[in-house]
Formats: structure tokens, C-alpha cells, sequence
């Protein structure tokens, strides 16, 4: 686990960036700390704040080392003077002022108000007479927000000035994408002009964000799709569209938009970081569909596009962002027919509602047309539902039952009602819930049921899924059938995925089965229904992670992994703490290999924020606790990270999970190294403890995986052949478990370490056989390190062009995932320089070869044919 080791004394942030220490009271004063946290982000300063509720150990031990690691302090005080505890003559609000360093600046924020405790009254008046301190009012948290990111930039100008020597910050060394843009299921019409303008509005390049704005069922996320389709010749470096429709926590927008990126955030740095260097000078375009539950996350996209200046987001929405940099673009309803007029019969001069209607009911009927008997009534139709897009293709849905007469008359009887008793909703939303309400009504009760129960589901799923949770429902025993006749209705849309049969709910159509279900008094009976369904799903692929079925299980459980996020946080919502602690916990190997820490880091948090309400089992805490202090472990390792992760062992080991407790033993170790090089000693005993527990339990993966972290440590200590003896016996120990993930790993290092031992064709073997592996895992980062390996062995040999392409490919792939490899364990690049000097223009050629390689081209060149052949199938998918 020792992969991110630096060669400090002491490591406070991957990058030394200066540190910012934010004291205040925490539920006060909640929205002006988020505001703060920006302004420090802003500035690309890292934040220091206490947000992971109660800790397992000493406050004022925690502030002090805190404060220690920081170099400004910002307090920020409103009407309370925070809690005192037992035996404390201060709050922690004074004692956190009281022991920051007097040489350390010091900016005060005082919210104006009436209703100030006398405590803090006496506190304020004490820093309002320190000279260290300056003390300014401010009024809300936008108007917070600016005046700490202007003193802080005042500040560090005057440092600037002071030492004249400006230093610069060195940066960190150290599956494919399926963010692809969906393929339309059905024809696009009637959205030519609104293409355009959209094209229009991107290639300005002015604007950074543009939003796509409208209520639900207008067609948003339609025209982004046709948008981004027609738009890819404008982005040579790709176009991404992340699906945000099942995530509903402003936290998950930046991991979800790393996973669509192909980022895997192994927690080693911080993933705004990672999108930046993955990002930086890429002309990339960014679809973000359905962003209107997560609207408060929107500030984030202005630190993305200020870091990564060549991107542009296009966003669908009901609501406005109102964020800097956004171009709204107002999706206007399809035409109509003109005034009272029917139908035209003539295809060039059909409105656009019409000809959706009538090219969605040829699909039931393929010689449905305008005729002089119905074009009235199609008009008619059309007008009602206000040019909606969807409310047509529900309306066109029911030519199997109704012809166009009865279905303008049953909407003209229906949707004025329905349309009343939804008032509280601009008017497109009313007309769009009414249709959907009208269609629904047409449906015999078992399949209103089972529509209704489908809320619970994320993005996609399964038959098999449906029927697992219709244990006494009206629709159980009827699920395929059910299923299909709402496959009928335009109600549900079905397609393939990984050889799969799969369903899905357009958001609007779930957010209203959903509601139905809560307005049923139902919905957590199903919620526990659908958690239940993947605890077993989970149970049963869960045991292959660690072994010879580790790539299927990895394949599978990502085909799911839109319900497995579901599947936390019903157990969550229900209060079923100690169920998701156990899910979390059992996906463990999942989440290192697919890199999904941040994700799980935030199902975490609001666990143990939920424990004051809803007590947890000492194991649940300990598994909380150890992924909320994963990423802290890399990113801000400190002395309570290490106490905090002692913590777990203790709770581990008292809850009888030896195999945990091993686990957070190398996890503090890691911590220890990554704190202070001091520590080495102590971590590397605290490693072998690890890995000799974890062997006596059997468990193979999480011996070889802490084996690995053990060769790390050795090579960076320089004893070469200490760490070849840990990679020999993790190689040997996950090839025999058949984890292919750790082989990869540790193979990876070994054939390096051969390498710079001038083992060249050992190393080379090997190179090859764990390029292969990474193939097969999908593993990117595994890839990278391969094509850097074959690299090395070429370069070594004098292959001066090859060598130059696959470094830039290899270079290529790192920068796109955000991962970056520790100088300590490069070895490819001293020979490249050394060719560089011999033969510069054919490096110089490799290397404009190597920035237009893709993937599978990268692989073929370094692979000897028959290799590539056994995974050209593969990397057809890349």
C-alpha cells in the first residue's frame, strides 16, 4: 500500500500546496464553511477542516496537529460559541484560536447579527486587540466566499513580495471509457434548427458551460445526444457524457464524472486534481444529463473549466445553474399545427409533433398515416400535450388499443383535471405529469404496480431483478408480462448491455413511480426489496473478487454498479446501518480495483451522521471509518489519520474480523510512511505483522496486495533485493489465487526492478505477461505500466523510434486517467533520454507517432503478434 511514497521529510498534500486551517462551529455555520472551502479550492490552496463528525480520539490532540501541518488560519464566527467539554474551561472554537502559532496570519470573518453569545462577545473583543489577527465583517456566505478568496490572494502576493522567490510547486508523480454518447433507440425529429443553434452556441468557445433548459419530457437530454453527436469534429479530444440521473448527493458529482472519464481514484490524490491533469489542454466536451438534482454541486463545474480551460460542459437541466460561464439555451416544445388547422396530410409541410406522433405509432402499426379522417384529431393531440415529446410518443403508444378520435377525446376530458390538481408546477411540468398520469390510468392495476415499484431501480436493470422483489405485490408472478405491455406504453425501454436484456425508466417516468410509491406509504418496503436483491447478488459474486473469477466478477458487478449505489443507500434511507457497513465492506477488492473510493467514502460520512439517530455496531464504525480515512491516509496524512486508523484496528480486532484488522494494520502503516519518512521502522514492522496474519487467515489476496506495499517500501529504501523477494512472493501468491489484479500489480514492479537489475529478458517476459493481464482486467493504468515496460526493453536495445511511441502512448493513457506513476519506480525513461541524445530525430518521430496512437494501436506495438492476436478481441471494445 505504500504506492504514493515521496521523498520528504514530512508529507502534508501530494503537492505541498499551502494549507488553510478553518475553525468554526460546525452546524452553524455549515453553508458559510462550504463557502469558504471554495474560495481556498479557488485558489488551488487545500482546505483543513473537520468534517467527519466524532472521532475516536482527543479533540485538542487534533487540533494541534492540524494546526501544525497548516500555514494560514481563517475562523469564522456567527451567534455561537460552540460547546464546552467536561473538565475544558474553553470551547474548542477558543481553544482552536488559542493554539494557533502566533507567527501564523490569522483572518477573521465576523457574520453580522443581534443575537451573539456574551463568550464568543469576549473572544472577538480579544482578537479585535491581536496584532497577528485581521478581523472583517461579512453579511451571507456568497459574500463570505469573495472576501476570503481576495485576502488570500492579498496574502500570499504580500509573502510573494516579501521573499521575492517565487517556488514552484512540482506536480505529483507518482475500463475504458464508458462515458461513449448513447445511441438514439428511435428517430430524432422535428430538432434541426435547435441542433444547430447548440452547435452555434459550442463552437463560440465563449461560453463554458451551456445549459440546456426545460421541464422533464421536453426532449433535454434527446438534443444534448444529437448535439454532442453533431458536435465531435469540434472536439478532437473526445466527448464524454456522464449520465447523473441515479445520482442524487451533490458529493458524487465529481466521482461520477472521474468514472465516465475513465479516472480511477485509488484515493491517492484528490480526484478535482486528477480531472485536472487528466483534463489539461484536451479539447473536450462534457454532457452532464439531468443535473437539476444536484443543482447545489453546480459551483463545482466552475473550479473544473477553471482548471481545465480547454473543456466545455454541455448540461441538460430542468432548472438554471446560475453559475459564472453559463449560456442558457431555453429547449423550445416541437411545432404544431397552426392555430386550429388539422394535420397536413403532406409530409413536407407537417409540423414536427405530428410526424413524432406518427413515426412513434408506426412502430404498432406501420401503415398508421395522416388521413383526411384523423388529422384534426392529430392536431388536436398534438396541441393538448403542448408539443412534448414524450407526452406524444405516450399518446402515440395507445393506437394499439385507441384510434386518434377516442385519444383526443380522452385527453380532453382527463387533462384538464389532471392538469388542476398539479397546480403547484410551472405549466409544461403540469401538462407533462398529466399525460403521464393519463397514461397510466389506461393500465390494468398490475402493471400500475409493478411501474410504480420499477422507482426504486436505478439507471438499468434486470427481469430477474423485477421479479425478485415482487414477493407480494399485485403484479407477482406477472413480471414478464407486466413488463412487456409497459414495453408497449413507451412507459419502460428495454436494450442490451454486456449480453444482457435490460430495462430502463426515463428520469421523468421514475421520479413519478417513485412518487406514486411514497403516496402509497410503499416505498420502503420495496427499497428493502431491492437492497436485499443485491446484498444476495453481492454475496454471491463478491467471494470471486479475490480469485480466479475476478474479471467476471469485476464485469458483472459493473453492469449492476448503478444499483449497487441504489442498493447503499436504501440501506441507508431505511436505517439499516450495519447492512450497508457489511455491503460496503464486502466490496472492498471492487472498489480498489475499479477505484470508486470517493464514492464510498460519501455513503460513509452520512452513515456516521446517521449514528446519533440510529445506533451502529463498533465493526460498522470501523468500516466507516476506515473508508472516510482512505483518501485522508494519501492526500492528508497527519498523526490523527494514523490514531484514527489505529482505531479501526482496535474495533476490528475487538469485533473478531482479523482479516479487517490485518487490513487497517497496513493501511496505518502506509499512513506512517506517508506522514514521515521517520516512521519507516515502525511501518515496515506493522507490514509484516500484516501480511503474517493475513496468511495465517488464508486470505491471499490481502497478503499478496500487502506484500506488494512491503517491496515498495524496500526499493524506496534501497534494498533492491528485499523488495524483489516481496514481489516474487505477492506474485506467487496472487497467481496461485488467481488474482489477476495483484499479478498484474506486482508483476508490474518486479519486471522493473529486473529491469533496472539488467535482467533485460526476464524483465521482458514479464512486461508482456502483465500487459496481457491488464488487457483482460480492462485495466488501464495496468496497460500504461506494460507499454512502459516493453518501452524500457526497447529502448535498451537501441529501438529508438518504438521506444519514443509507446512512451508518449504509455504517456497518453496516464494523462487521460489522471495517474501518475512515483519517480522512485520509472525506469524507462533514463534509456529514452540516452537515445535522445544518439538519435533525436527518430525519437522526435516516435513520439509524434505515439501522440495519435490509440489504445489498441499502443498494445499491437508492443506486443509480439501472436500476443496481440489473443486479445484483439478485446481491445475492440477500447
Amino acid at each position: 500500500m505504500v504506492t504514493g511514497m515521496q521523498h520528504h521529510p514530512v508529507i502534508r498534500t501530494p503537492d505541498q500546496r499551502i494549507r488553510v486551517f478553518v475553525s468554526s462551529t460546525l452546524r452553524e455555520l455549515a453553508e458559510e464553511r462550504e463557502a469558504v472551502r471554495s474560495a481556498i479550492e479557488r485558489l488551488r490552496l487545500a482546505p483543513v477542516m473537520f468534517e467527519l463528525g466524532a472521532r475516536p480520539h482527543p479533540p485538542r490532540d487534533l487540533y494541534r496537529s492540524y494546526l501544525a501541518q497548516s500555514d494560514v488560519f481563517v475562523g469564522i464566527y456567527g451567534d455561537s460559541y460552540g460547546w464546552v467539554a467536561p473538565d475544558e474551561q474553553v470551547s474548542g472554537l477558543e481553544d482552536e484560536y488559542n493554539l494557533a502559532p502566533r507567527e501564523m496570519p490569522k483572518l477573521i470573518y465576523v457574520k453580522d447579527t443581534d443575537t451573539r453569545d456574551d463568550r464568543l462577545k469576549e473572544l472577538i473583543s480579544r482578537i479585535q486587540a491581536d496584532d497577528t489577527a485581521a478581523y472583517l465583517h461579512f453579511r451571507s456566505a456568497q459574500d463570505l466566499e469573495d472576501q476570503v478568496a481576495g485576502d488570500l490572494a492579498m496574502l500570499l502576493a504580500e509573502r510573494f513580495d516579501q521573499s521575492r522567490a517565487p517556488v514552484r510547486a512540482e506536480p505529483e508523480s507518482g475500463p475504458n471509457l464508458v462515458g461513449r454518447v448513447p445511441v438514439p433507440y428511435t428517430t430524432t425529429i422535428g430538432r434541426e434548427d435547435d441542433i444547430e443553434a447548440v452547435r452555434t452556441l459550442l463552437a463560440r468557445g465563449t461560453d463554458r458551460v451551456v445549459s440546456l433548459i426545460g421541464p422533464g419530457g421536453i426532449g433535454k437530454s434527446r438534443l444534448a445526444i444529437e448535439a454532442s453527436l453533431a458536435c465531435a469534429d469540434m472536439f478532437p479530444d473526445g466527448v464524454y457524457f456522464v449520465l447523473l440521473e441515479g445520482v442524487l448527493e451533490s458529493g458524487l458529482l465529481l466521482p461520477t464524472i472521474a468514472y465516465y472519464l475513465g479516472i480511477r481514484d485509488n484515493g491517492e490524490a484528490a480526484l478535482e486534481e486528477r480531472i485536472a491533469v487528466a483534463l489539461e489542454g484536451r479539447r473536450v466536451l462534457i454532457v452532464l444529463d439531468n443535473f437539476e438534482q444536484i443543482v447545489d454541486a453546480a459551483p463545482v463545474l466552475v473550479r473544473l473549466y477553471t482548471v481545465a480551460p480547454a473543456a466545455t460542459f454541455l448540461v441538460t437541466s430542468r432548472i438554471v445553474l446560475r453559475i459564472r460561464g453559463e449560456r442558457v439555451y431555453e429547449v423550445p416544445p416541437l411545432t404544431t399545427p397552426a392555430g386550429d388547422r388539422p394535420a397536413s396530410l403532406d409530409r413536407a409541410t407537417r409540423s414536427a409533433a405530428v410526424s413524432l406522433f406518427v413515426d412513434r405509432a408506426r412502430a404498432i402499426d406501420p401503415h398508421f398515416d395522416v388521413t383526411p379522417d384523423n388529422a384534426r384529431d392529430l392536431a388536436d393531440i398534438c396541441r393538448r400535450l403542448e408539443g412534448l415529446p414524450l407526452a406524444i410518443e405516450l399518446a402515440a403508444a395507445k393506437v394499439r388499443i385507441l384510434n386518434p378520435a377516442e385519444i383526443a377525446e380522452r385527453l380532453e376530458q382527463s387533462l384538464p383535471l389532471l392538469t388542476a390538481a398539479v397546480r403547484d408546477l410551472p405549466e409544461r411540468h403540469r401538462t407533462m405529469r398529466a399525460t403521464i398520469d393519463w397514461s397510466v390510468s389506461l393500465l390494468p392495476e398490475s402493471q400500475r404496480g409493478l411501474l410504480e415499484d420499477l422507482g426504486v431501480f436505478a439507471t438499468r436493470f434486470t427481469l430477474e431483478a423485477v421479479e425478485s422483489i415482487g414477493a407480494g405485490r399485485s403484479w407477482d408472478g406477472q413480471a414478464l408480462e407486466a413488463l412487456a405491455s409497459l414495453v408497449d406504453g413507451s412507459l419502460v425501454k428495454q436494450g442490451e448491455i454486456g449480453g444482457r436484456r435490460v430495462f430502463s425508466l426515463l428520469a421523468i417516468v421514475r421520479e413519478y413511480a417513485i412518487g406514486r410509491l411514497k403516496q402509497r406509504g410503499d416505498a420502503d418496503e420495496v427499497r428493502r426489496a431491492h437492497a436485499d436483491y443485491y446484498r444476495t447478488m453481492v454475496a454471491r459474486v463478491a467471494p470471486d473478487l479475490g480469485g480466479p473469477g475476478q474479471a467476471e466478477a469485476v464485469a458483472r458487478l459493473g453492469l449492476d454498479l448503478p444499483n449497487l449505489r441504489a442498493a447503499v443507500r436504501h440501506l441507508i434511507y431505511t436505517d439499516r446501518l450495519d447492512d450497508a457497513g457489511d455491503f460496503a465492506w464486502s466490496l472492498l477488492i471492487y472498489w480498489w480495483i475499479s477505484g470508486f473510493f470517493a464514492e464510498v467514502r460519501v455513503w460513509m460520512l452520512e452513515l456516521l451522521e446517521k449514528q446519533h439517530e440510529q445506533p451502529i455496531t463498533p465493526h460498522t464504525r470501523a468500516v466507516a471509518w476506515f473508508f472516510a480515512l482512505w483518501g485522508e491516509m494519501w492526500q492528508r496524512p497527519s498523526e490523527q489519520v494514523v490514531a484514527g486508523l489505529g482505531e479501526c484496528v482496535r474495533l476490528f480486532t475487538e469485533t473478531g474480523d482479523e482479516d479487517a484488522a490485518a487490513m487497517a494494520l497496513a493501511a496505518r502503516a502506509t499512513a506512517r510512511v506517508q506522514f514521515s519518512l521517520l516512521d519507516t521502522d515502525k511501518a515496515e514492522a506493522e507490514l509484516h505483522q500484516a501480511v503474517e496474519r493475513l496468511r495465517g487467515r488464508g486470505n491471499t489476496w490481502a497478503e499478496a496486495i500487502t506484500d506488494v506495499s512491503l517491496g515498495r517500501l524496500a526499493w524506496v529504501k534501497g534494498d533492491t533485493e528485499d523488495a524483489l523477494a516481496h514481489f516474487d512472493h505477492a506474485t506467487s501468491v496472487a497467481e496461485a489465487g488467481g488474482d489477476l489484479f495483484t499479478t498484474s500489480v506486482a508483476g508490474n514492479l518486479r519486471s522493473r526492478l529486473n529491469f533496472e537489475l539488467g535482467r533485460i529478458e526476464e524483465a521482458e517476459r514479464e512486461f508482456v505477461h502483465t500487459l496481457l493481464l491488464s488487457i483482460g482486467l480492462h485495466y488501464e493504468e495496468g496497460v500504461a505500466y506494460g507499454l512502459e515496460g516493453v518501452c524500457a526493453v526497447a529502448a535498451a536495445h537501441g529501438e529508438a523510434w518504438r521506444a519514443a511511441a509507446l512512451a508518449v502512448a504509455a504517456g497518453e493513457i496516464r494523462r487521460r486517467i489522471g495517474i501518475f506513476d512515483v519517480q522512485a519506480f520509472t525506469v524507462h525513461t533514463p534509456y529514452l533520454e540516452i537515445l535522445r541524445g544518439h538519435d533525436p530525430q527518430s525519437v522526435a518521430a516516435g513520439e509524434a507517432a505515439g501522440a495519435e496512437l490509440t489504445v489498441a494501436e499502443a498494445v499491437q506495438l508492443a506486443l509480439p503478434a501472436a500476443e496481440y492476436e489473443s486479445v484483439a478481441d478485446k481491445l475492440r471494445s477500447w
